[in-house]
């Protein structure tokens, strides 16, 4: 038996055994905490910090969060195809963009489409507009800067953009715009020129009216032409008529020389409907704007046979831009085909515009000279790129795949296209389901000259626009032309009109001024209500 003593010092071993046996444990667990505090603290910092930025990441994501919905709810217009970087262009430089421009809307020239790009970049910026009276500045007379609604005086020079339908007199614009104003027109080959402007005026020009067809006409112009005859203008040298000049006067060397002269020394750009896409280049470059505000969709096309796209074409080489009539004469039921011309014909159209068609073969090596001074690598490069923004617009803002559609079949009212004379214009619809800045872009982009001056002239004069004709109503005893002339009728067996202005150099009497587009909108609507019943 172990004393007393012996039993102290064994208990004294078996504590010690126990103690070292569950040392071993202690340090090791020890170790991972300084280590993990070692980690957290010495490398990484104090957790107070981690906790700091945990608070700040959660408040950033909320504000990012709280921004993308507040964004979607009330700036739409971010997100508007029209806000993209393509919208502008190649970079034009420190250039600033022309505010103050006049453009002569000639006729059957694709001038509809120029109108429509003046109205949107002029609306967007909020410029004041050299609006006529009813829809037209007094054409087919002279201009005269009475015309001008709102006008008081030359020393009042408070108009940004002119452009609807005028026959040209330089001193009277210089009355109504300022010194740096921007002028330019756009012109077209006689010839296409003719076949556009037969079909679509043949109802209100006699000369037209007369003709079996157009190589009926080219066969012997003088046997159906008489100058004294209203809207007879629209059958001979038509451009040389909206550019103020004698359009009846016996061709010389000299008088054509003197034409041209007057254009070169009032305009700084004449530009060609065959070549549409190209001019709308150089009018961006010449003017400063940007890319979009020169990208457009065909307005007031006529139905073709087969039917056309309806959008700007046609390659730097092209005869004309895709979308224009080149034959006239889409036949109905009142109308005779119109059979391609003869070679022999067409020279015979040259001859009888033989003023438009000097003018035209001078401007067109002006406006080829011009393009070589831009860069034809350049151009090309650019006319792409236009071509390639319109594609884009056209998926974004076009219903049936742009195609354009006949007046009765587009849905929203607002937006048809009025139908004068014998030949179908077209139209279009816009996408459902736009953002509200998209819609607007394109709703722009689209609407027809007529609604869209009454637009701009119900924002430019709010206290006159409950007082102004509103369409439907008619206007006494008056009738309206395919183009927007106005006459009253006489009681002749064949209607005809005959107006001082057409010979040596007189005017249309006075009381033939005054006219307006009333009996042709009622005449629209109830053609429409027509085709929406066959329809």
């Amino acid at each position: 038996m172990p004393t007393g003593a012996e039993q102290h010092r064994q208990t004294e071993r078996v504590h010690k055994n126990t103690t070292v046996t569950s040392l071993p444990s202690t340090p090791i667990r020890m170790s991972s905490r300084r280590m993990l505090r070692w980690l957290v603290c010495g490398r990484l910092g104090p957790v107070w910090m981690w906790k700091a930025l945990l608070l700040f990441g959660a408040i950033a994501f909320a504000s990012q969060l709280l921004g993308v919905i507040f964004n979607k709810s009330v700036h739409p217009a971010a997100h508007s195809i029209f806000s993209f970087p393509d919208a502008q262009g190649p970079s034009l430089g420190s250039c600033q963009p022309h505010t103050h421009i006049m453009f002569l809307k000639t006729h059957k020239t694709a001038s509809s489409t120029v109108l429509n790009m003046l109205y949107r970049f002029g609306e967007e910026h909020n410029l004041r507009f050299a609006l006529p009276m009813s829809y037209q500045l007094g054409y087919p007379l002279p201009f005269n800067a009475h015309r001008v609604k709102g006008y008081r005086g030359p020393g009042a020079k408070e108009f940004h953009i002119m452009g609807n339908h005028m026959r040209f007199d330089k001193l009277e614009v210089e009355k109504v715009m300022p010194e740096d104003t921007f002028y330019f027109s756009i012109i077209r080959d006689p010839v296409s020129l003719a076949e556009s402007s037969f079909s679509y005026f043949k109802e209100v020009a006699p000369a037209f009216r007369k003709a079996k067809g157009l190589g009926d006409f080219a066969d012997d112009p003088k046997k159906y032409y008489d100058p004294r005859l209203r809207n007879n203008h629209y059958a001979r040298n038509g451009l040389s008529f909206d550019f103020g000049l004698d359009h009846n006067a016996n061709f010389s060397m000299a008088l054509a020389q003197r034409g041209e002269a007057m254009i070169r020394q009032a305009f700084n750009l004449i530009l060609m409907s065959e070549y549409f896409d190209q001019s709308m280049i150089l009018l961006r470059h010449a003017i400063c704007w940007p890319l979009d505000a020169v990208v457009s969709f065909n307005l007031n096309a006529q139905q073709q046979k087969p039917s056309g796209i309806g959008l700007m074409g046609g390659s730097r080489f092209g005869k004309a831009a895709a979308g224009f009539s080149d034959k006239g004469g889409h036949s109905q039921a009142k109308m005779p085909p119109n059979l391609p011309l003869t070679e022999e014909q067409r020279e015979r159209l040259r001859q009888w515009n033989a003023l438009d068609w000097y003018l035209y073969k001078a401007f067109n090596k002006t406006f080829w000279e011009e393009i070589q001074r831009f860069g034809l690598t350049e151009m090309e490069q650019e006319v792409a790129l236009l071509r390639a923004r319109r594609d884009v617009l056209a998926q974004v803002c076009l219903r049936n795949g742009g195609k354009p559609l006949e007046a009765y079949r587009i849905r929203d009212k607002t937006i048809r296209p009025y139908q004068t004379g014998m030949v179908k214009i077209l139209g279009y619809e816009l996408q459902p389901g736009l953002d509200n800045a998209t819609r607007t872009a394109c709703l722009r982009m689209i609407r027809p000259e007529i609604q869209y001056k009454d637009v701009l002239d119900a924002k430019q004069f709010p206290r006159d626009s409950a007082s102004q004709v509103q369409p439907g109503q008619q206007s006494q005893g008056r009738v309206v032309s395919a183009g927007g002339s106005f006459l009253k009728q006489d009681s002749s067996r064949t209607g005809e009109t005959r107006v001082a202005g057409e010979v040596g150099g007189r005017t249309v009497e006075e009381g033939e001024r005054d006219w307006d587009a009333s009996h042709s909108i009622r005449t629209n609507q109830t053609l429409m209500r027509g085709k929406e019943k066959e329809g």
